[in-house]
């Protein structure tokens, strides 16, 4: 049997707020609504469809797996929109990016809360690399 990931949903507090950043900032389309969600939907086929709801909302984490080309567009639009950035989860190094596995990650925050994260080389692929140790500034950055 091939199991393959297909949709999450995404509690938020404005499911339109939350699917228009994460598109914007991962240079993705919004797609049609679809009954009390909003598709956001990722190169891989994998869908994240945002629900607005009245209630308290656990702050999840969403981390996805980028090209070094789109991670210097996700970098920029960050930047350029003025949004916090960390190299880490509990953002001991605002204003940098990590340098995990030889690759560069970066983590933000979506409008409800959400630990977004935007990274070039999966977790362990470069054992000589040391983890959660190298960061980098970035210019400009909040």
């Amino acid at each position: 049997m091939s199991v393959e990931f297909n949709h999450t949903i995404v509690l938020s507090q404005d499911r339109e707020k939350s699917a228009h950043f994460l598109a914007e900032v991962l240079g993705l389309e919004v797609a049609e609504p679809a009954g009390m969600f909003l598709p956001v939907t990722t190169a891989n086929g994998v869908t994240l469809d945002f629900a607005t709801v009245d209630i308290d909302i656990p702050v999840q984490h969403y981390a996805f797996l980028v090209s070094e080309d789109d991670f210097d567009g996700i970098l920029a639009r960050l930047v350029e929109g003025r949004i916090p950035i960390q190299a880490d989860p509990p953002g001991r190094h605002p204003r940098r990016i990590n340098r995990n596995d030889g690759g560069r990650g970066v983590y933000f925050t979506d409008p409800s809360g959400h630990g977004m994260e935007a990274f070039t080389r999966p977790y362990g692929s470069d054992p000589a690399s040391p983890l959660n140790g190298v960061t980098e500034d970035v210019p400009g950055a909040c």
